[in-house]
């Protein structure tokens, strides 16, 4: 077994011993014991039936067994993020040639993208040092190394390096989407395709501001999350209901709707060259 039990404990104890309303405490500890309960499932599942996601546009890729960060279930399952997935599957006729996975983590996106476009040179970039560490792990494991190039922070004056290539941003950084994804300071963005989780707030509407800001170079889209409603494995044919959410639950804390930003005279392409 994992250090999950002893973790989650110390947890608790640690959220008892603050000084927070029975209402906060209560709210708080369901989600901790709701996540305790989500990776506790994740890892009867690996051991069951390994790491190969099931289904969904990267259906086939072997994952590490763990997330840099957030849930791993539905990434397994093949439903994370499943409001993208009819994004993902028109992404083949694009011909990109250059991907930029900002905020990349353990490579999820980074090498499910470099197996689905066989042709297209992945950026991959992240702040942290362990997830670059798993991200490489990652690709090597699903034989795509060669074209998943993995770096450091990526800063906005970096956009102006792909100028003129076929490219998808994708870009999850937690709120930083904000002061990076603006074409106006960087007016590389101008041409490539962009699709951002957006992190709005009681301060800010990330959502109206990409929509600004790209309205002029892209057709824009909001897409917002929807229910969960994925085949789940024979495991969990007598499994409860609470179970079988936790299996699909991706740990959202508050609604974290994406942009789908095309540029504009940017539809299916011949292939370069």
């Amino acid at each position: 077994m994992s250090d999950l039990e002893p973790n989650t404990i110390r947890q608790v104890n640690a959220l008892l011993a603050k000084q927070l309303t029975p209402h906060q405490k209560f709210s708080t500890l369901l989600r901790l014991l709701a996540k305790y309960r989500s990776e506790w499932l994740a890892e009867k599942v690996t051991r069951d039936l390994g790491v190969t996601v099931q289904q969904g546009p990267f259906a086939g890729m072997q994952l590490l067994g763990v997330a840099a960060e957030g849930c791993y279930l539905p990434k397994f399952l093949g439903c994370y993020e499943m409001e993208l997935h009819p994004f993902l599957e028109k992404m083949p006729q694009k011909n990109y040639q250059t991907i930029i996975d900002i905020g990349c983590a353990e490579g999820y996106y980074a090498v499910g993208l470099a197996r689905l476009l066989p042709m297209a040179t992945v950026h991959a970039r992240d702040s942290d040092p362990r997830a670059r560490g798993r991200c490489q792990r990652m690709a090597a494991l699903n034989q795509v190394s060669p074209r998943v190039l993995i770096g450091g922070e990526f800063q906005g004056e970096d956009f102006d390096k792909f100028a003129g290539q076929r490219t998808l941003v994708f870009c999850d950084i937690e709120g930083a989407e904000a002061a990076l994804l603006d074409p106006a300071r960087y007016p590389g963005l101008a041409g490539m395709d962009v699709i951002v989780e957006m992190h709005d707030s009681p301060k800010l509407s990330v959502s109206d501001l990409m929509a600004s800001r790209f309205a002029r170079t892209h057709d824009v889209e909001i897409v917002r999350s929807g229910p969960r409603n994925a085949a789940l494995p024979a495991m969990f044919a007598n499994a409860s209901d609470l179970d079988r959410f936790l299996a699909v639950w991706e740990w959202r804390g508050s609604p974290t709707p994406w942009a789908v930003m095309t540029a504009k005279g940017s539809g299916p392409r011949p292939p370069p060259g």
